[in-house]
């Protein structure tokens, strides 16, 4: 056993020797091929943690209801009438609802005057409850915070301001601990939102609005219906039964028919975050097929180049084997010379792919509109393996077979080949 590998690799590293160039070109190849589909894959995997991330941005496990009408009769009451939720119903439901992690209210002004100097924009401004900040990812920039339970309670005037809307008014200047006016009463800026790209929102992107505690905006404004009611399942799977609990609740304190579904418009981000990591899939799919191709036709140059060896060594083949050269001997040198070629290809290839991905990991992701949406290319295991698998393939079929034609000569035809 020892004496034919021996004998083998004797062979491979003559012929290799021999056909330096041709051999130079098939592992160019095979790099060009492995490079291609590792960054198509790094493409696709960098894009789906993007945009899940995109999309986790403006929470997650998260249902926005808007109060709709009716479209059902209920006990004696009408069709078309106005389903209209407070900002007790918040509380009312916190206590009777115990499936949902969190149950939030929201209240909203829009094109509302807020001042600094001599700096006035128009704007929306959001009541809520402190919960929201965690939920909404509504998170700081450091030396700021969001506002607490004690500022609900209190009804202070502070307010938390969007990255955008703090630079529209504040320019340079840091805004925390500044006063700004909000409909000419004194507010103290709080908390500025760090930077984030989102890709879902509902009335104007986060980055755009300043939020304040609800019970502040209730005793300013005077107004006590909700704009929408946020609901937060405690998983992804217990959206469903929590949305479904919690109209059975709201349906008869409301008075709409628990099943009408036009009484709240609905948005299930958890609904909606299935069918993004589907079309996240299908992308990643459709590179990778694109990619294994482009690898193909590599190892389909490898598996030509082999048979040219084959065609050009044919008296050579048949006279070791009329001299008692072994099956494996004339199989073996193929074989092992399609798969070295094919691996030493690959690894250069991945080599090369790796400095690119890590390259690109050092461009900056916030002052760059395409990769703050696309992401920047990701290698993982799950690439790597793949890769691996797909190259270990193609260099044994590339190999196998010439080599079987090979094994396969008729010695006593070699004499008469020209």
């Amino acid at each position: 056993m020892r004496h034919s590998a021996t004998v083998i690799l004797t062979l491979f590293a003559s012929s290799a020797q021999i056909q330096r160039k041709r051999a130079y070109l098939t592992i160019a190849a095979i790099a060009w091929g492995t490079v291609a589909i590792l960054l198509l894959l790094a493409f696709g995997e960098g894009l789906k943690l993007q945009l899940d991330k995109n999309r986790r941005a403006m929470g997650e496990n998260i249902a926005i209801l808007w109060p709709g009408e009716t479209s059902k009769n209920y006990k004696g009451l009408s069709i078309g009438r106005p389903v209209r939720p407070t900002i007790d119903d918040v509380q009312w439901l916190r206590d009777r609802l115990p499936e949902a992690a969190a149950v939030i209210g929201e209240i909203t002004s829009w094109r509302t005057q807020l001042t600094y100097g001599r700096k006035t924009i128009n704007g929306r401004v959001t009541g809520t409850n402190w919960e929201y900040g965690e939920i909404r990812k509504h998170y700081p920039v450091a030396g700021g915070r969001f506002f607490g339970p004690v500022d609900e309670r209190e009804k202070r005037r502070v307010v938390f301001l969007g990255d955008e809307m703090a630079t529209d008014l504040f320019a340079e200047e840091d805004p925390v601990g500044k006063t700004i006016l909000i409909n000419n009463l004194p507010y103290t800026v709080i908390g500025v939102m760090q930077k984030k790209i989102q890709m879902g929102a509902y009335g104007g992107p986060d980055k755009n609005h300043a939020v304040i505690p609800i019970t502040t905006f209730r005793a300013q404004w005077g107004r006590d219906r909700l704009w929408v009611l946020l609901i937060q399942s405690k998983t992804p799977e217990a959206m469903k039964p929590t949305l479904s609990a919690l109209h059975e609740l709201l349906g008869p304190k409301l008075g709409y028919d628990p099943t009408d579904e036009q009484a709240f418009g609905i948005w299930d981000t958890v609904k909606s975050s299935e069918i993004t990591r589907n079309i996240t899939f299908g992308i990643q799919l459709f590179l990778g097929i694109i990619g294994a191709l482009t690898l193909l036709i590599g190892g389909v140059g490898v598996a030509n180049i082999m048979y040219a060896v084959v065609k050009e060594r044919t008296r050579e083949i048949g006279v070791k084997m009329a001299l008692g050269a072994r099956a494996n001997w004339i199989v073996g040198p193929f074989l092992l010379e399609g798969l070295i070629y094919t691996l030493v290809g690959g690894f250069l290839g991945i080599v090369i792919a790796t400095l690119l991905v890590t390259a690109a990991s050092f461009l900056p992701v916030e002052s760059n509109q395409v990769l703050g949406f696309l992401g920047k290319p990701t290698l993982s295991w799950q690439i790597g393996v793949a890769t691996s698998a797909i190259l270990g393939l193609i260099g044994i079929v590339a190999g196998y077979f010439p080599a079987r034609r090979a094994a396969a000569i008729d010695p006593a035809a070699t004499l008469r080949y020209e």
